[in-house]
């Protein structure tokens, strides 16, 4: 399960930290629990992130059945991938 407000703070952390090693390192040592991973947003298709940002938004990952899939239904998320947006890795 993952709260709002965990949710918020890993958005605000990835929009003034960035989406880098280091601050994927810096979240999972903040939320142990959780896995985190990274992409462009537009290799995401056909979901929509469950919190949208400036530069990045971010999705839920299930792996309840040892297969890792999407989903919006936080009470099942265990994990979040932290997608950034096209224009802003170009730039």
């Amino acid at each position: 399960m993952i709260t709002p407000r965990q949710l918020s703070d890993i958005a605000q952390w990835a929009e003034t930290q960035g989406v880098d090693y280091a601050s994927l390192s810096r979240l999972r040592q903040v939320y142990p629990s959780l896995y985190f991973t990274q992409c462009l947003d537009d290799d995401i298709n056909n979901v929509e992130p469950v919190l949208r940002g400036a530069s990045v938004n971010l999705y839920l990952v299930d792996s309840r059945q040892h297969c890792l899939q999407l989903t919006e239904d936080p009470q099942v998320a265990t994990g979040v991938v932290l997608a950034v947006a096209t224009e802003c890795a170009n730039s």
